[in-house]
Protein backbone atom coordinates (compact mmCIF):
# COMPACT_ATOMS: atom_id res chain seq x y z
CA UNK A 1 0.00 0.00 0.00
CA UNK A 2 2.73 2.11 0.51
CA UNK A 3 4.41 1.13 -2.34
CA UNK A 4 1.23 2.21 -4.21
CA UNK A 5 1.25 5.54 -2.82
CA UNK A 6 4.57 6.80 -3.81
CA UNK A 7 4.04 5.11 -7.01
CA UNK A 8 0.90 7.62 -7.27
CA UNK A 9 2.69 10.63 -5.90
CA UNK A 10 5.66 10.22 -8.60
CA UNK A 11 2.77 9.83 -11.56
CA UNK A 12 1.27 12.91 -10.16
CA UNK A 13 4.68 14.66 -9.79
CA UNK A 14 5.44 13.60 -13.59
CA UNK A 15 1.83 15.38 -14.51
CA UNK A 16 2.63 18.70 -13.22
CA UNK A 17 5.82 19.00 -14.94
CA UNK A 18 3.52 18.64 -18.46
CA UNK A 19 1.68 21.88 -17.46
CA UNK A 20 4.05 24.36 -17.52
CA UNK A 21 4.44 28.04 -18.84
CA UNK A 22 4.35 27.28 -23.03
CA UNK A 23 7.58 26.82 -24.79
CA UNK A 24 9.35 26.30 -28.21
CA UNK A 25 12.21 23.93 -28.28
CA UNK A 26 13.40 23.09 -32.00
CA UNK A 27 16.20 20.21 -32.64
CA UNK A 28 19.52 21.74 -34.48
CA UNK A 29 20.91 19.05 -36.90
CA UNK A 30 23.79 19.78 -39.65
CA UNK A 31 25.96 22.84 -40.24
CA UNK A 32 25.69 26.93 -39.88
CA UNK A 33 23.23 27.34 -42.67
CA UNK A 34 20.77 24.33 -40.79
CA UNK A 35 20.89 25.67 -37.95
CA UNK A 36 20.29 29.15 -39.06
CA UNK A 37 16.76 27.97 -40.65
CA UNK A 38 15.96 25.61 -37.32
CA UNK A 39 16.60 29.21 -35.41
CA UNK A 40 14.76 31.52 -37.26
CA UNK A 41 11.72 29.41 -37.49
CA UNK A 42 11.79 28.56 -33.73
CA UNK A 43 11.75 31.92 -33.17
CA UNK A 44 8.69 32.92 -35.25
CA UNK A 45 7.00 30.57 -33.15
CA UNK A 46 8.35 31.82 -30.16
CA UNK A 47 7.50 35.10 -31.21
CA UNK A 48 3.69 34.09 -31.95
CA UNK A 49 3.29 32.45 -29.06
CA UNK A 50 5.35 34.60 -26.66
CA UNK A 51 6.82 32.12 -25.91
CA UNK A 52 10.95 31.32 -24.57
CA UNK A 53 12.50 28.87 -27.49
CA UNK A 54 15.28 26.86 -26.27
CA UNK A 55 17.70 24.72 -28.63
CA UNK A 56 18.25 21.32 -28.32
CA UNK A 57 21.88 20.30 -29.23
CA UNK A 58 22.11 16.60 -28.57
CA UNK A 59 22.21 16.05 -32.21
CA UNK A 60 24.72 18.27 -33.21
CA UNK A 61 26.59 16.94 -30.27
CA UNK A 62 26.85 13.45 -31.74
CA UNK A 63 27.64 14.77 -35.20
CA UNK A 64 31.56 14.47 -35.48
CA UNK A 65 31.49 17.00 -38.80
CA UNK A 66 29.22 19.47 -36.48
CA UNK A 67 29.07 21.84 -34.00
CA UNK A 68 26.93 24.25 -32.22
CA UNK A 69 27.68 27.44 -34.31
CA UNK A 70 24.39 30.55 -33.45
CA UNK A 71 26.77 31.22 -30.56
CA UNK A 72 28.49 33.55 -32.68
CA UNK A 73 25.50 35.40 -33.04
CA UNK A 74 23.13 37.95 -31.10
CA UNK A 75 20.56 35.33 -30.76
CA UNK A 76 17.82 35.34 -28.53
CA UNK A 77 17.42 31.30 -27.42
CA UNK A 78 18.23 29.25 -24.45
CA UNK A 79 20.07 25.82 -24.47
CA UNK A 80 17.30 23.32 -24.06
CA UNK A 81 18.24 21.36 -21.23
CA UNK A 82 17.19 17.26 -21.12
CA UNK A 83 14.15 18.34 -18.55
CA UNK A 84 12.82 20.95 -21.04
CA UNK A 85 13.06 18.23 -23.97
CA UNK A 86 11.25 15.73 -21.92
CA UNK A 87 8.54 18.22 -20.71
CA UNK A 88 8.50 19.76 -24.40
CA UNK A 89 7.57 16.26 -25.78
CA UNK A 90 4.74 15.68 -23.64
CA UNK A 91 6.90 15.00 -20.16
CA UNK A 92 8.06 12.04 -18.13
CA UNK A 93 6.81 8.61 -16.79
CA UNK A 94 3.09 6.93 -17.20
CA UNK A 95 1.72 9.98 -17.77
CA UNK A 96 4.09 11.10 -20.67
CA UNK A 97 4.08 8.00 -22.24
CA UNK A 98 0.13 8.11 -22.27
CA UNK A 99 0.07 11.72 -23.89
CA UNK A 100 2.64 10.54 -26.37
CA UNK A 101 0.01 8.10 -27.38
CA UNK A 102 -2.97 10.10 -27.47
CA UNK A 103 -1.26 12.55 -29.32
CA UNK A 104 -1.33 10.14 -32.39
CA UNK A 105 -4.77 11.24 -32.98
CA UNK A 106 -4.41 14.96 -32.82
CA UNK A 107 -3.63 16.23 -36.38
CA UNK A 108 -0.05 17.04 -36.68
CA UNK A 109 0.59 19.92 -36.14
CA UNK A 110 -0.86 19.99 -32.72
CA UNK A 111 0.96 17.62 -31.10
CA UNK A 112 3.89 18.03 -28.49
CA UNK A 113 6.62 16.59 -30.85
CA UNK A 114 5.64 18.07 -34.01
CA UNK A 115 8.21 16.84 -37.04
CA UNK A 116 8.98 18.18 -40.79
CA UNK A 117 6.38 16.20 -42.92
CA UNK A 118 8.30 16.98 -46.39
CA UNK A 119 10.38 19.69 -47.60
CA UNK A 120 7.93 22.10 -49.17
CA UNK A 121 6.90 25.35 -46.74
CA UNK A 122 3.45 23.65 -44.60
CA UNK A 123 1.36 26.87 -43.78
CA UNK A 124 -0.57 24.85 -40.67
CA UNK A 125 3.06 24.99 -38.90
CA UNK A 126 2.93 28.04 -38.35
CA UNK A 127 -0.45 27.82 -36.25
CA UNK A 128 1.19 25.67 -33.75
CA UNK A 129 0.61 27.23 -30.30
CA UNK A 130 1.35 25.78 -26.79
CA UNK A 131 4.38 24.05 -26.07
CA UNK A 132 6.27 22.16 -28.92
CA UNK A 133 9.19 20.23 -29.33
CA UNK A 134 10.23 20.94 -33.74
CA UNK A 135 12.02 18.24 -35.77
CA UNK A 136 13.28 19.16 -39.11
CA UNK A 137 15.21 21.23 -41.56
CA UNK A 138 12.22 23.79 -42.33
CA UNK A 139 14.49 25.33 -45.09
CA UNK A 140 11.57 28.25 -46.60
CA UNK A 141 11.88 31.96 -46.24
CA UNK A 142 7.91 31.85 -45.66
CA UNK A 143 8.21 30.06 -42.20
CA UNK A 144 10.14 33.42 -40.64
CA UNK A 145 9.49 36.35 -43.56
CA UNK A 146 7.12 38.31 -41.23
CA UNK A 147 10.04 38.31 -38.49
CA UNK A 148 12.56 39.64 -41.11
CA UNK A 149 13.42 42.59 -39.64
CA UNK A 150 14.17 41.15 -36.21
CA UNK A 151 15.50 37.93 -37.40
CA UNK A 152 18.31 40.34 -39.34
CA UNK A 153 19.07 42.34 -35.76
CA UNK A 154 19.32 38.68 -34.38
CA UNK A 155 21.79 37.58 -36.67
CA UNK A 156 24.36 39.68 -36.50
CA UNK A 157 27.98 38.68 -35.19
CA UNK A 158 28.37 38.12 -31.29
CA UNK A 159 31.86 37.52 -31.96
CA UNK A 160 35.05 39.71 -32.98
CA UNK A 161 36.27 39.94 -36.50
CA UNK A 162 39.54 38.92 -37.15
CA UNK A 163 42.09 41.64 -38.99
CA UNK A 164 42.30 39.76 -41.79
CA UNK A 165 38.30 39.63 -41.88
CA UNK A 166 37.58 43.33 -41.51
CA UNK A 167 39.87 44.17 -44.05
CA UNK A 168 38.30 42.44 -46.52
CA UNK A 169 35.07 43.90 -45.37
CA UNK A 170 36.40 46.90 -46.03
CA UNK A 171 37.34 46.04 -49.57
CA UNK A 172 34.03 44.85 -49.99
CA UNK A 173 32.35 48.04 -48.92
CA UNK A 174 34.80 49.98 -51.47
CA UNK A 175 34.19 48.34 -54.67
CA UNK A 176 31.28 46.52 -56.19
CA UNK A 177 31.48 43.27 -54.26
CA UNK A 178 30.27 40.35 -55.36
CA UNK A 179 30.35 36.78 -53.36
CA UNK A 180 30.63 33.73 -55.30
CA UNK A 181 30.04 30.75 -53.49
CA UNK A 182 31.33 27.18 -54.84
CA UNK A 183 30.31 24.32 -52.37
CA UNK A 184 32.67 20.52 -53.43
CA UNK A 185 33.85 18.57 -50.23
CA UNK A 186 30.97 16.13 -49.74
CA UNK A 187 29.05 16.96 -53.04
CA UNK A 188 32.38 16.60 -55.01
CA UNK A 189 33.06 13.01 -53.23
CA UNK A 190 29.68 11.45 -53.55
CA UNK A 191 27.93 12.92 -57.02
CA UNK A 192 25.48 9.82 -57.05
CA UNK A 193 24.53 11.46 -53.97
CA UNK A 194 24.65 15.07 -54.10
CA UNK A 195 24.04 17.66 -57.24
CA UNK A 196 27.10 19.61 -57.57
CA UNK A 197 26.50 22.78 -59.75
CA UNK A 198 28.22 22.43 -62.65
CA UNK A 199 31.30 24.97 -64.07
CA UNK A 200 28.91 25.78 -66.49
CA UNK A 201 26.59 27.02 -64.46
CA UNK A 202 29.10 29.69 -62.17
CA UNK A 203 30.21 30.67 -66.02
CA UNK A 204 26.48 31.63 -67.10
CA UNK A 205 26.12 33.70 -63.66
CA UNK A 206 29.10 35.44 -63.38
CA UNK A 207 28.61 36.47 -67.35
CA UNK A 208 25.11 37.33 -66.06
CA UNK A 209 26.79 39.67 -63.08
CA UNK A 210 28.79 41.28 -65.90
CA UNK A 211 26.41 42.44 -67.89
CA UNK A 212 24.43 43.74 -64.85
CA UNK A 213 27.37 46.12 -62.90
CA UNK A 214 30.20 47.82 -63.81
CA UNK A 215 33.88 47.00 -62.69
CA UNK A 216 32.69 44.02 -60.60
CA UNK A 217 34.91 42.76 -58.04
CA UNK A 218 34.55 38.61 -56.92
CA UNK A 219 35.14 37.85 -53.98
CA UNK A 220 35.55 33.78 -54.26
CA UNK A 221 34.44 31.27 -50.64
CA UNK A 222 34.94 27.61 -50.99
CA UNK A 223 35.64 24.61 -49.05
CA UNK A 224 37.90 23.89 -52.07
CA UNK A 225 39.82 26.93 -52.87
CA UNK A 226 42.53 25.15 -54.89
CA UNK A 227 39.68 23.97 -57.21
CA UNK A 228 38.02 27.58 -57.91
CA UNK A 229 41.34 29.30 -59.02
CA UNK A 230 42.11 26.31 -61.64
CA UNK A 231 38.61 26.14 -63.08
CA UNK A 232 36.83 29.38 -62.37
CA UNK A 233 37.79 32.04 -64.95
CA UNK A 234 36.94 35.51 -63.77
CA UNK A 235 38.55 37.68 -65.83
CA UNK A 236 38.11 40.97 -63.14
CA UNK A 237 39.53 41.37 -60.00
CA UNK A 238 39.30 38.70 -57.64
CA UNK A 239 39.67 37.57 -54.29
CA UNK A 240 39.85 34.47 -52.96
CA UNK A 241 38.52 34.44 -49.15
CA UNK A 242 40.86 31.33 -47.70
CA UNK A 243 42.24 32.55 -44.46
CA UNK A 244 39.01 31.40 -42.25
CA UNK A 245 38.88 28.00 -41.52
CA UNK A 246 35.72 25.65 -40.60
CA UNK A 247 36.14 27.05 -36.77
CA UNK A 248 35.36 30.40 -38.31
CA UNK A 249 32.57 29.67 -40.75
CA UNK A 250 30.72 32.59 -38.93
CA UNK A 251 33.21 35.10 -40.30
CA UNK A 252 32.68 33.98 -44.02
CA UNK A 253 28.89 33.91 -43.75
CA UNK A 254 29.19 37.53 -42.47
CA UNK A 255 31.68 38.65 -45.24
CA UNK A 256 29.04 36.83 -47.92
CA UNK A 257 25.97 39.04 -46.65
CA UNK A 258 28.64 42.18 -47.09
CA UNK A 259 29.02 41.93 -50.62
CA UNK A 260 26.61 43.98 -52.75
CA UNK A 261 25.60 41.39 -55.13
CA UNK A 262 25.79 37.34 -54.51
CA UNK A 263 26.12 33.79 -56.85
CA UNK A 264 25.37 31.10 -54.25
CA UNK A 265 25.50 27.27 -54.72
CA UNK A 266 22.99 24.90 -53.71
CA UNK A 267 23.77 25.26 -50.08
CA UNK A 268 22.47 27.03 -46.83
CA UNK A 269 25.66 28.23 -46.00
CA UNK A 270 25.85 30.60 -48.65
CA UNK A 271 21.84 31.19 -48.98
CA UNK A 272 22.55 32.53 -45.54
CA UNK A 273 24.64 35.10 -46.65
CA UNK A 274 23.16 36.43 -49.60
CA UNK A 275 19.87 36.08 -47.66
CA UNK A 276 21.31 38.70 -44.99
CA UNK A 277 22.69 41.16 -47.23
CA UNK A 278 20.70 44.65 -46.87
CA UNK A 279 22.24 46.10 -50.05
CA UNK A 280 19.26 47.46 -51.83
CA UNK A 281 19.30 46.97 -55.53
CA UNK A 282 21.38 43.58 -55.03
CA UNK A 283 21.22 40.90 -57.30
CA UNK A 284 21.24 37.61 -56.18
CA UNK A 285 21.73 34.57 -58.50
CA UNK A 286 20.77 30.80 -57.20
CA UNK A 287 21.05 27.56 -59.07
CA UNK A 288 17.42 26.13 -60.62
CA UNK A 289 18.28 23.12 -58.99
CA UNK A 290 19.25 22.36 -56.08
CA UNK A 291 19.68 19.11 -55.45
CA UNK A 292 18.96 15.14 -57.72
CA UNK A 293 15.51 14.54 -55.96
CA UNK A 294 12.82 16.51 -56.76
CA UNK A 295 11.48 16.48 -53.11
CA UNK A 296 14.30 19.40 -52.67
CA UNK A 297 14.23 21.27 -55.55
CA UNK A 298 10.77 23.37 -54.16
CA UNK A 299 9.72 26.80 -55.37
CA UNK A 300 9.65 27.73 -52.29
CA UNK A 301 13.16 27.79 -51.39
CA UNK A 302 14.43 30.46 -53.58
CA UNK A 303 13.20 34.02 -52.70
CA UNK A 304 10.53 35.35 -55.39
CA UNK A 305 13.29 38.47 -55.78
CA UNK A 306 15.98 36.11 -56.09
CA UNK A 307 17.02 34.68 -60.12
CA UNK A 308 17.84 30.86 -61.09
CA UNK A 309 20.05 29.85 -63.76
Amino acid sequence: MVSGDIRQSTEFSNLSKVTPTNMVVVQLLGGLGNQLYQYAIGRQIALTNDAPLKLELSKVAKDPLRTYRLKHFKIEAEIATPDDVIQAKGGAGMIGRLLRRLDRFKPYYRRFWVKERHFHFDPKILTISGTVFLDGFWQSEAYFKSIEKKLREELALRSKLSACSERIAQTMQNTTSVSLHVRRGDYAANPDIYYNCPLEYYQNAIAKIKSRVENPHFFVFSDDPAWTRVNLTINDPTTFVTHNGVDRDYEDLWLISQCKHHIIANSTFSWWGAWLCSQPGKTIIAPKQWAWQAKYNHKERIPEEWETL
